[in-house]
């Protein structure tokens, strides 16, 4: 028989879950304060505290010395982020980057493996990713078993129970081979995400979308993708679809999903291709081997009319699959994320601008401040999420 949410074992998750969401958060706290944080009764805090203690996690410190109070002492507990850690892996077709992160979610280390070839085997792929995670623990100076679960980001939808139901190509039955690889050498719990809904938990936790109960991430490098969180609950919709926006061609003004490095990139060839006057984008593509959408940035930063031109075009097609989104969702603020964000800052003052000119309270734009750790980021939070939830029976395992 399935257990309740009312059943003692369901109680005991719930409460240390709750206690540990707090403790990872703040310094030293007494059961005072973490009855007021969470409602509940002094003795279940004393009790799961004790617990945790027993566990490692959590450290008794010791009375202040010359503190004047009547009756016994107060307890003073400290959550110990170094009682274990979580993995963070971000899978991709070209490369996979593991991060390893302490029990508040301080990066430890980061280690990539990079695979040239989109046909290369799915053996030689999770050997790939492996090699990741053995690089990034080395560098951290941890052991295996101090890994307490494994988040992984994949371009494909993921529902909420953290399987592909509709999967793609690419992925065909390779989100299965990533998660028991990892089992199988390390037994750790290992959690399937999105990228794009990864980029939402990740802002939502330290970047720009830190407060913002409904927000959309917008990863726009190669591809465009949205994580949207409504009441800071991250959505998925019935199949883990929730965000997916490859239907584009049917958007009037966008024509396909691809995302801001991919058009940079399209536009500059074909505008060299036509033999574009006045333009310093093939000179840059002979300097650097080849036209890339960081050439297009720069040629603009320097006043290229054209590349300027291709810039100004992107963002306002940007603009109207945001409008497409912000009609639909409603969300405060939009952010723009991925390995773009950093160049795309230029293209806010147009997109912005063409916002406008489609409703009448657009939502705001902002660029990530993440970098291209954002997706690895999110899978660390899936991965600590995880842990909170399940603590119970880590410990009982442990």
């Amino acid at each position: 028989m399935e257990l309740t949410a009312s059943t003692p074992q369901q109680l005991r998750h719930t409460n240390m879950g709750a206690i540990l969401a707090i403790m990872r958060r703040t310094g030293a706290v007494t059961g005072t304060d973490l009855m007021e944080a969470t409602g509940l009764a002094r003795a279940t805090v004393i009790a799961v505290c004790d617990d945790l203690i027993r566990a490692g996690w959590v450290r008794e410190l010791p009375a202040q010395k010359g503190a004047v109070q009547k009756g016994r002492p107060a307890r003073v507990f400290e959550f110990d982020a170094k009682a274990g850690v979580v993995v963070g892996l971000d899978v991709g077709v070209a490369k996979t980057t593991a991060l390893v992160a302490d029990l508040r979610g301080t990066i430890l280390a980061k280690a990539t493996e990079g695979l040239g070839d989109f046909t290369v085997p799915e053996a030689e792929r999770l050997a790939s990713i492996g090699k990741a995670v053995e690089g990034a623990l080395a560098a951290a100076g941890v052991q295996p078993q101090s890994v307490l679960a494994a988040g992984v980001g994949i371009a494909a939808p993921v529902d909420r129970e953290g399987n592909i139901s509709h999967s793609q190509a690419f992925w065909e039955n390779f989100d299965i081979g990533i998660q028991e690889s990892l089992r199988s050498q390390y037994g750790w719990p290992v959690i399937l995400g999105n990228d794009a809904n990864l980029a939402a938990l990740a802002e939502a936790w330290m970047g720009v979308g830190a407060g913002t109960g409904d927000l959309a991430v917008m990863l726009a490098g190669e591809r465009i993708g949205f994580g949207l969180m409504e009441s800071g609950r991250l959505l998925h919709g019935a199949s883990g679809r929730t965000g997916e926006v490859g239907l584009l061609h049917l958007v009037e003004g966008v024509g396909s999903p691809e995302g801001i490095a991919a058009l940079a990139r399209d536009m500059a060839v074909a505008a060299c291709a036509k033999g574009s006057p006045a333009t310093s984008l093939a000179a840059l593509a002979r300097q650097t081997g080849g036209i890339t959408a960081e050439a297009v940035f720069a040629a603009a930063a320097q006043g290229d009319k054209v590349a300027k031109g291709i810039l100004d075009a992107i963002a306002r097609r940007m603009a109207r699959v945001i409008a497409l989104v912000a009609t639909l969702m409603d969300p405060e603020l939009v952010v723009i994320g991925g390995a773009v964000a950093e160049s795309a800052a230029v293209l806010l003052p147009p997109l912005q601008a063409e916002l406008a000119g489609f409703m009448p309270t657009p939502p705001r734009v902002e660029v990530s401040t993440l970098g291209d750790a954002i997706v690895n980021l999110g899978a660390v939070r899936l991965a600590l999420d995880h842990v909170e939830t399940h603590a119970l029976d880590i410990l009982a395992q442990a």
